[in-house]
């Protein structure tokens, strides 16, 4: 047998050294404390109901086994099936998937999904493997799961790192290992997958998409022209990249990129095509039409009136909100405001709409995915997005008039409105046996 190495690991558990586990779990505490929620719910809402950690060996190209590191976090599942992203990335750790699947619960709630929350991971870099490898690692991963996830279930989806791909192999191993009579109904398994696979039309822009009709309900509420706005994002990967898109089409003008290769700024506009090409072609922000790349602090320091967080978590701290002059920040991204980072901004009369409402535009079309696989459909591409504008409309008013009442920050009001739904339905149903 050929030797076995492991995959490099890194240390670092959260950017800045802030548990956004820690963080989830003290806004879900205040939260609990401001509405008394019961503290039976209050103490399982403060544990998955299954952490699981896969150590697996996969064979390399170059003919050696490499040990990965995987996780699956199922937090909550009194709503609905288990549901959340699956994660590639050199920084994934256990930390972050269990916050992210606390996320999952709340973000499922609050847009009335009868889903619970879950996420998972694999520890590595997928830039350094070629396809193939790739492939082996998600199908391997995938039957270490394959006891623990299922489209009644557990129903992972695409998150940073993966892809339709990358679903559609998870879900041909997954539909493999069934019993012939369970196939058909097996392709709900994931979502997110390619459209040929039994993929949904709109899934792909879903996060992005939804984010800007996050802010149209606020431009709505504020009487704010996006029109004459201009705006930047952190982060140019499937969700930053779309939502950029998005907001040009209102006339806003994107001065200012930022991601892990550096910041490009041009006042005069950068436009969300050219650039989706030019990172296409390059990998990088530096050359865009000969612009250089600038410092992150001028990325934050720089004057506009929208910016979308849509990176990694905990991107925002102290350091970055003193710098900001933004009318609103939009966090496409999980927890990428820090609690400390929130309270300057608030102070400082910038308007913050919260990940858990800002980008669940990805998995309430997952879920139109999932009864799309169901009832054997397919909606037309202006069908899921009509059905989506929908339900954020609906949840930012509600969410809204949660924080008008109860005299709350728009994060707050998300969270009062998750764990009524969540506490209501523990009532109802009591706790077996």
């Amino acid at each position: 047998m050929s030797s076995i190495t492991e995959a490099p690991q890194k240390n670092t558990v959260t950017t800045q050294n802030v548990s956004l586990y820690e963080s989830v779990q003290n806004i879900c505490n205040e939260v609990a404390d401001k509405i008394k929620l019961g503290n039976s719910v209050k103490t399982i809402l403060a544990h998955p109901k299954n952490e699981l950690i896969i150590n697996f060996p996969v064979l390399m190209d170059n003919g050696e086994h490499r040990m990965f590191k995987g996780y699956r976090i199922q937090h909550n599942n009194i709503l609905g099936p288990f549901k959340g992203g699956m994660r590639f990335h050199p920084e994934v750790c256990l930390d972050e998937v269990k916050a992210l699947a606390s996320l999952m619960t709340i973000k499922c709630a609050l847009s009335g999904l009868p889903l619970g929350g879950a996420k998972g991971g694999i520890k590595f870099d997928p830039k350094s493997l070629s396809k193939e490898e790739l492939r082996r690692v998600t199908r391997r991963f995938t039957v270490a799961l394959s006891n623990n996830i299922g489209p009644a279930h557990d129903i992972p989806a695409p998150d940073m790192g993966t892809n339709g791909q990358t679903m559609a192999w998870m879900m041909d191993t997954f539909m493999n290992m069934c019993s012939p009579e369970q196939k058909v109904n097996s392709r709900a398994v994931v979502t997110g997958k390619t459209v040929d696979c039994g993929g949904t039309l709109g899934r792909e822009t879903a996060t992005g998409y939804g984010a800007i009709m996050c802010l149209e309900e606020w431009a709505r509420l504020k009487a704010v022209d996006l029109s004459q706005c201009s705006f930047s994002v952190q982060g140019f990967g499937n969700v930053g990249s779309h939502a950029a898109v998005a907001l040009q089409r209102h006339g806003a003008k994107l001065v200012a990129v930022n991601d892990h290769t550096g910041t490009i700024i041009d006042e005069q506009g950068i436009d969300a095509q050219d650039l989706i090409k030019h990172i296409s072609n390059t990998g990088k922000l530096e050359g865009f039409r000969g612009l250089k790349s600038q410092s992150r602090e001028s990325f934050f320091s720089q004057q506009v009136d929208i910016i979308i967080p849509a990176a990694l978590e905990n991107q925002i701290d102290e350091k970055e909100a003193a710098l900001i002059q933004a009318k609103v920040i939009v966090e496409g991204a999980n927890g990428p405001t820090t609690p400390n980072a929130e309270t300057i901004l608030l102070n400082k009369g910038s308007d913050i709409i919260p990940d858990v409402l800002a980008n669940s535009g990805g998995v309430v079309v997952s879920y139109f995915e999932w009864v799309q696989n169901k009832r054997t459909e397919d909606w037309d591409e202006e069908e899921v997005n009509n059905k989506l504008r929908k339900k954020i409309s609906l949840a930012y008013t509600a969410i809204n008039d949660i924080r008008l009442k109860e005299n709350v920050t728009m994060r707050q009001a998300c969270y009062i409105k998750a764990l009524k739904k969540i506490e209501s339905v523990y009532d109802q149903r009591g706790i077996f046996p």
